[in-house]
C-alpha cells in the first residue's frame, strides 16, 4: 500500500515539473530579453444591427466550446466568458449591444482587441451596422465581418460585401483588407473558420500584456448582488491579480476577498485578458472605470477620486410652462446596461419633450418603484430584468405602465414614442375660400340666410367660417347648408353665386366677407 502511494505521488511530482518546465519554455518564447511582456489571449468584442445573430454567435461558441458541465456553470450575465480554440484562448466581452461597448470606451478603457461585425447575410446593412462600422474606424479596432445566416437560401453575401463596400468597408475578398467568414450561428457552419481569423488577427497586431506589473484593467460588469454585496466583472489587460489583493477605480476601492473565474470557480490568480469575478469593494464601481492594485488601503485612497458634483441633468429641473416632461424610472440586469441605455436616451431630442429618469438602478421591478411611479405619473422601463409578482399586481391596480425588453435599440424607440405621445397638438388653421356677401334674406335668432359671391377657393357644407367687416374679424359660425340656382348644393366655387343658410351669434351685413375654414390638430415631431 505504502509502496503504490509513493508510486502515485511521484507521478504527480513529475507531471508538476513537467508542467513548469514546459511553461517555462513557453515564456521563453513569448518573452523578449529584458522585458516582461508575454502574449496574451485577445479580446474580441462581438457587435452589429439588432437581430443580425450577435446574441446567438455568442451561444454557439459558447456550446461549441464550452463543455455542457462547465456552462452549465453559467448561471448569471457577468459580461465576459473565455473559449480555447487550437490550445489558444480567447476573451468574448458580452455586452448588451454596441452602445454598451462605446460607453466603455468613452471613458478611455481599453476593452477589446478585435471587433467581430456580425450581418444578416439576407438582410444586408442596416443602420446600426452603419453605427458600428463608425464605431470600429473612430477607436481603430481590427475587426472581422462575420457574414451570419448562410444556412438560409436566400443568403447573398456578396451582395452584403458590396453594400459594406458602399460604407468604404471592405472585405479582403473584394481588394479590401478586412477579412470576413461565412458562418451560421445556428448549424455552427464557419465558427472554427472565425476562431482562427481570430487567432490569426491577433498574431498580427501582437496582443501582449506585461505581467512583472501590478495588475490593472477595465471593469465590464458591476451590480448589487443582494446576498454577496458589490460583485464586479473585471478584464485584466497587465500585471497577475491576486486574491487578496487591495484595488481600487475612480470611485470605489476594496481588499478582493473572493476571487472567480468566468465559471464561477474560486481562484488565487488570475493572468492579462482574465475575466474574473471579484467581490470586496465598498460600494459598486462604474463600468468602463480603470482599476488598479495598490500596495495598500492609504494608496488606494488617495486614488479614489472625490465623488463628482451633480451635474445640471442630475439636479431637479425647473421645467418651462410650454414644455412637457416624460417622467422614467429604468430597472436593468447589470449596472453596464443601465450605462448604455442613459448614454442613448441622452441622444433623443428634448427641444419640446424632456425626458427625465427618476431613477435608475439593477435589480428586479418591485413595489418602491411603482409607488414612485404612481406618484409621479412615471413609466418603468425594465431591461432584461424582472418584474416582482407583488409590484406587477399592485402596477395593475395602480395603473401604472411598465414596459420590459431584451434589446436596448427596442427601449429606445420605445421611449421615443412615448415622448412623441407627450407633445402637444398644434392647431391648424387653413383657409378654403372667400365669399362677398350681396344680400342677406332672411334673419332668425341664430340663423341667416345670405347670398353672396365666392371670390377664391370654395365654399363647403359644414365649414367653419370668419365673419370679416372692415378688415376685422367680428365672429364666427358654420355653413348648414348651401344652395345654387335653388338647389341644395354641396359646395360652390370661385365665380358661382351662392346662397347660404349659417348658424352663430354674429349677424352678417351685405358687404361682409364670409371665409371658410377648417381646422386640424397635429402632432409636431419630436
Amino acid at each position: 500500500m505504502d509502496f503504490e502511494l509513493n508510486l502515485e505521488q511521484f507521478g504527480i511530482i513529475w507531471i508538476l515539473d513537467f508542467l513548469t518546465v514546459s511553461y517555462i519554455i513557453m515564456l521563453q518564447k513569448t518573452i523578449k530579453p529584458g522585458k516582461n511582456i508575454d502574449v496574451r489571449p485577445p479580446v474580441v468584442v462581438v457587435l452589429g444591427h439588432v437581430d443580425h445573430g450577435k446574441s446567438s454567435l455568442l451561444e454557439a461558441i459558447k456550446d461549441f466550446k464550452i463543455t455542457s458541465k462547465e456552462s452549465g456553470g453559467i448561471t448569471q450575465h457577468i459580461g465576459a466568458y473565455e473559449v480555447e480554440h487550437s490550445t489558444q484562448k480567447i476573451t468574448f466581452i458580452d455586452t448588451p449591444g454596441h452602445e454598451a461597448f462605446s460607453a466603455m470606451r468613452s471613458r478611455g478603457a481599453k476593452t477589446a482587441d478585435i471587433a467581430i461585425l456580425v450581418v444578416d447575410a439576407c438582410e444586408g446593412v442596416k443602420p446600426q451596422t452603419k453605427e458600428v462600422i463608425t464605431y470600429i474606424k473612430k477607436f481603430k479596432i481590427p475587426a472581422i465581418v462575420a457574414l451570419n445566416k448562410m444556412d438560409r437560401p436566400e443568403a447573398n453575401p456578396e451582395k452584403i460585401k458590396q453594400e459594406l463596400s458602399q460604407q468604404d468597408f471592405l472585405v479582403e475578398s473584394i481588394g479590401g483588407k478586412i477579412p470576413s467568414v461565412e458562418i451560421s450561428a445556428k448549424t455552427n457552419k464557419g465558427i472554427n473558420e472565425l476562431l482562427e481569423l481570430i487567432i490569426l488577427l491577433a498574431e498580427m497586431n501582437e496582443t501582449k500584456g506585461d505581467i512583472s506589473k501590478p495588475a490593472e484593467g477595465v471593469v465590464i460588469e458591476a451590480y448589487l448582488d443582494k446576498f454577496r454585496g458589490p460583485t464586479s466583472t473585471l478584464l485584466i489587460r497587465d500585471g497577475i491579480l491576486n486574491l487578496g489583493d487591495i484595488i481600487a477605480t475612480r470611485s470605489t476601492l476594496g481588499k478582493i476577498k473572493t476571487l472567480e473565474n468566468f465559471q464561477g470557480n474560486p481562484i488565487k490568480k488570475a493572468i492579462p485578458s482574465m475575466p474574473v469575478i471579484i467581490l470586496g469593494l465598498d460600494q459598486v464601481p462604474q463600468v468602463g472605470e480603470n482599476f488598479k492594485v495598490f500596495p495598500n488601503i492609504e494608496s488606494a485612497q488617495k486614488y479614489v477620486a472625490k465623488k463628482e458634483r451633480k451635474t445640471e441633468a442630475q439636479k431637479v429641473l425647473m421645467i418651462e410652462s410650454d414644455k412637457r416632461v416624460l417622467n422614467i424610472i429604468i430597472k436593468s440586469d447589470v449596472l453596464g446596461s443601465i450605462e448604455a441605455i442613459e448614454k442613448v436616451l441622452q441622444t433623443l431630442p428634448q427641444e419640446k419633450v424632456i425626458l427625465r429618469i427618476l431613477k435608475s438602478e439593477p435589480g428586479e421591478i418591485n413595489e418602491n418603484d411603482v409607488k414612485l411611479a404612481q406618484m409621479a405619473k412615471a413609466k418603468i422601463i425594465g431591461f432584461r430584468t424582472k418584474v416582482n409578482p407583488m409590484a406587477s399586481s399592485l402596477a395593475q391596480r395602480q395603473k401604472v405602465k411598465i414596459k420590459t425588453f431584451e434589446v436596448i435599440y427596442e427601449l429606445v424607440q420605445t421611449v421615443r414614442e412615448l415622448m412623441s405621445k407627450t407633445i402637444k397638438t398644434k392647431l391648424v388653421r387653413k383657409e378654403l375660400g372667400k365669399l362677398k356677401t350681396l344680400i342677406v334674406f332672411r334673419t332668425e335668432k341664430s340663423r341667416q340666410i345670405i347670398g353672396g359671391k365666392v371670390t377664391e377657393g370654395e365654399i363647403n357644407k359644414g365649414n367653419k367660417i370668419k365673419i370679416w367687416r372692415q378688415e376685422e374679424e367680428i365672429g364666427k359660425g358654420k355653413i348648414i347648408q348651401v344652395q345654387k340656382n335653388k338647389k341644395e348644393v354641396e359646395k360652390g366655387i370661385k365665380g358661382d353665386e351662392i346662397g347660404i343658410l349659417q348658424e352663430g351669434p354674429v349677424k352678417i351685413e351685405e358687404g361682409d366677407i364670409v371665409i371658410a375654414y377648417e381646422e386640424e390638430r397635429i402632432k409636431e415631431e419630436l
